[in-house]
């Protein structure tokens, strides 16, 4: 895995894939898949993965949480005990390590062990991603790098809208263990992906893990990773009870739900490209637009719970507003993270599943104090107004300084 020559370059400084940039492209966004597949299948899975265990339902939810934990402790800790390494040899690494975390939930025994598992498996989430976006932005002029950021989380969006239901099939007809096993290969065949395909980038071996600590002493990268960890909460205080929302208030049939979920997934979908699309022509605009459309489409929410068809179009917009937030903030944090790019990136998505755990949290609490179903629209626009808060923040205290826009080189 270890070279000590740097990848090819063009006249404009854009690094060259061995075998195209299409094909480079393709097995980063493929890898996104595949890792989103991981995360957001258990959510299927739950009933048969409980019964299997002899769990409740409520204590099999505990392997979502390990999972989400692993995210949040792997991404800033993976990072900086790679400083030293290119990002082909930490993207290899990380992948190894996600194939082992999926074989190992297969073979555990109990329900403690399974989590530990789930736990191991989430700490190369957050890394990989962030990488993933630095890599695919590195062969890119930067005035498309909006387009491939875009296209390399639409892989997240396509695993909610394939990969989820998929796993959900093959664990009900197969067993939980198998759908697993069926991840843990694909994970493998990404890492074959990645050895071929993606450009190998020199290591920096004098590099100190301090380093990328130190160099996220920048205000700018703090205060988009909370707009992160705050803006992106709303979409997930909905989403966790969307399926009890529309079998208890909107009554729909359980196919219905299933074209429901599906939505949801092309609402991601088209965010993170239409996202990518604004940001590299406006990242501020991309980024506003997307926190004050997502309150706008989670207050109209309550009044939509008996309405299938305006329900329907408000779970597509819901999903679209708030993922074309992605591309922009993991533009943004290229942008001020200077040294510190791969943590950077990484965090993004450590602050993503803290949103996760917050807006669950959240429409937990809102539901526990009988507040009904439809506060979960109303507490989910409070934390994207938060996140809007939070950003135009940052863009008001770079006025202040007279700085309109930052052009750190990517490399």
């Amino acid at each position: 895995m270890t070279t000590e020559t740097a990848p090819p370059q063009g006249s404009n400084g854009i690094v060259v894939s061995p075998h195209g940039r299409t094909a480079a492209l393709l097995t980063l966004t493929f890898g996104t898949f595949v890792v989103g597949t991981g995360e957001f299948s258990i959510m299927g899975m739950l009933p048969e993965f409980a019964t299997s265990l002899g769990l409740s339902p409520a204590d099999a939810g505990y392997a979502i949480t390990a999972y989400a934990l692993g995210v949040v402790v792997g991404a800033p800790l993976i990072t900086i005990l790679g400083a030293r390494l290119s990002r082909r040899e930490l993207l290899l690494l990380l992948l190894l390590l996600f194939c082992f975390g999926n074989i190992l939930s297969i073979v555990m025994p109990s329900p403690g062990l399974v989590e530990v598992a789930r736990f191991i498996t989430g700490l190369p989430h957050g890394a990989l991603f962030g990488i993933s976006a630095l890599v695919a932005a590195s062969m890119v002029e930067r005035s498309r790098r909006g387009w491939a950021v875009g296209r390399i989380l639409s892989g997240i969006a396509i695993a909610t809208l394939i990969g989820a239901p998929f796993s959900t099939f093959a664990a009900d007809h197969m067993g939980w263990r198998v759908a697993y096993l069926m991840i843990a290969i694909l994970g493998f065949v990404v890492f074959l992906g990645v050895w071929r395909y993606i450009p190998a980038d020199r290591p920096n071996r004098s590099n100190s893990p301090l380093r990328e600590v130190t160099a996220l002493n920048n205000m700018q990268v703090l205060l988009t990773l909370l707009t992160a960890a705050i803006g992106f909460g709303g979409m997930f205080a909905i989403y966790t009870y969307l399926t009890s929302v529309l079998q208890d208030v909107t009554h729909v049939s359980e196919w219905l739900v299933m074209i429901f979920m599906v939505i949801w997934g092309l609402g991601m979908l088209a965010g993170a490209n239409v996202g990518a699309w604004i940001v590299d022509r406006n990242l501020d605009l991309a980024a506003i637009l997307a926190l004050a459309g997502s309150v706008v489409a989670m207050v109209v929410f309550p009044a939509l719970l008996h309405n299938t068809a305006g329900l329907m179009l408000d779970v597509f917009l819901i999903p679209a507003f708030v993922n074309a937030l992605g591309p922009a903030l993991q533009t943004r944090l290229m942008d001020f993270a200077g040294d510190a790019q791969t943590l950077a990136a990484s965090l993004n998505h450590s602050a993503f599943n803290i949103a996760n755990a917050l807006g669950a949290s959240l429409g937990s609490e809102l539901l526990a104090w009988h507040y009904g179903y439809g506060s979960l629209g109303m507490g989910g626009a409070l934390l994207s107004l938060g996140g809007l808060a939070v950003y135009l923040l940052a863009v008001a205290i770079l006025k202040k300084r007279g700085v309109t826009e930052v052009r750190e080189p990517i490399s």
